[in-house]
């Protein structure tokens, strides 16, 4: 078999640096966007409510299919090699690295009954690594579009949620729940995704920040995280713990009025990790309610109480995290809080415009002086799901 040609040097779209590679165009080429979590942390696997809402980082895939079984995948991020693979040796465990989160939705789609045959793939992602903006998300959301179009598999966005949650939890070993997929496959310009984790249903949010004199920094921390370690899992089997001795099916079951009840029922580090659960859905139903009524400016002290609950109750933050929220709200932000699953990542501050620059000055300096790695600041606005793009 030819050795493809590097990928990571020389201009051109992703669909020439594809046949460059791989010595034909692609049959199509489709992208995925990472998402930011406005608010409602790790309620999406207690069956609870979550509003985050794409962004405009995505992940790109260029594909053809190929006249028989083999994978050919290659990266344009570094110098990653071509991983080669076979569509009918897949298995949880068997893959490491980037080509897992591809392999995963190929795995998975097979598990639901789903033909696929070899491709070759190219990816380009500009969504930040290690962010806790679902990078690993906005890669299989990408290879699920493409694969659906491609197969004639006919799956809607729904399915596709399911199929790529399989993926991560099965393939990968990521106990995540649905959010971040919901996100990235049902994202829509200028809204957020408010979905109930129980029934897969959404409504759109509109979400437009800058019509109200605000923007939405992300404050990228440096520190990484992974939802395939162990804090994710802790937490997520503590909620079980709970919603078990609640008598309930999930924790979506448990009202902020039933935690004078659970305090007495519950060891005092699975009521803590209760409580952000059932004050957290509350919170997100409250932020809905005021962007319908009210508009974003309201929202500051609903996104402040979610990282407190996040850093005292749920204890997924570190320092990095707790400068950079403490920092924002000092110097501007009318709401800060941690995003993603924690233990790392991004932050938000809503801020605004005339105090943009301010704030990120000042997050910039706290950083150097306690000794931190520089963080990435940027501004994201809520963009369009995953689609065909060529």
């Amino acid at each position: 078999m030819k050795t493809p040609a590097r990928t990571d040097a020389g201009p051109g779209t992703l669909a020439d640096r594809f046949e460059a590679a791989f010595g034909a165009p692609p049959h199509g080429v489709w992208a995925a966007p990472g998402r930011v979590n406005l608010i409602g942390e790790h309620t999406d696997y207690n069956e609870g409510f979550v509003l985050p809402f794409a962004i405009d980082n995505r992940a790109r895939t260029a594909v053809r299919l190929r006249g028989d079984s083999a994978v050919r995948l290659l990266s344009t991020f570094g110098d990653q090699g071509l991983v080669e693979a076979d569509t009918g040796a897949l298995a949880p465990g068997t893959v490491t690295g980037w080509a897992k989160y591809p392999l995963g939705v190929v795995w998975a789609l097979q598990q639901h009954g789903i033909g696929v045959p070899g491709f070759d793939l190219l990816l380009d992602s500009d969504v930040p690594l290690g962010a806790g903006l679902s990078s690993s998300h906005a890669i299989e959301c990408a290879v699920v579009t493409a694969l659906n179009e491609l197969t004639g598999a006919g799956l809607s966005a729904e399915e596709m949620v399911l199929l790529t949650q399989h993926a991560e939890n099965a393939f990968v070993g990521a106990p995540t729940g649905i959010m971040d997929q919901s996100a990235s496959l049902r994202g829509a310009t200028g809204h957020a995704v408010f979905l109930d984790c129980r029934d897969q249903s959404v409504e759109l949010v509109p979400f437009q920040a800058l019509e109200a004199g605000l923007v939405l920094l992300v404050i990228d921390t440096k520190v990484e995280h992974s939802h395939a370690d162990g804090g994710y899992a802790s937490r997520r089997a503590s909620c079980e713990v709970g919603a078990e001795l609640m008598g309930v099916k999930a924790l979506r079951d448990v009202s902020v009025a039933d935690l004078q009840e659970a305090s007495g029922l519950l060891d005092a580090t699975t009521f803590r990790r209760t409580r952000h659960i059932v004050t957290e859905n509350d919170r997100v139903l409250q932020t809905v309610n005021v962007l319908q009524t009210r508009g974003p400016a309201h929202i500051g002290s609903l996104l402040d109480d979610s990282h407190a609950s996040m850093r005292d109750d749920f204890e997924i933050s570190c320092p990095e995290l707790d400068l950079a929220v403490d920092t924002a709200r000092a110097h501007g932000a009318i709401g800060a809080r941690m995003t993603g699953g924690g233990f790392g990542g991004s932050a938000i501050a809503l801020t605004p415009v005339q105090d943009e620059q301010h704030v990120r000055d000042a997050v910039v300096r706290a950083f150097a002086d306690a000794g931190f790695t520089r963080p990435d600041i940027f501004t994201v606005t809520p963009a369009a799901g995953a689609e065909r793009i060529r």
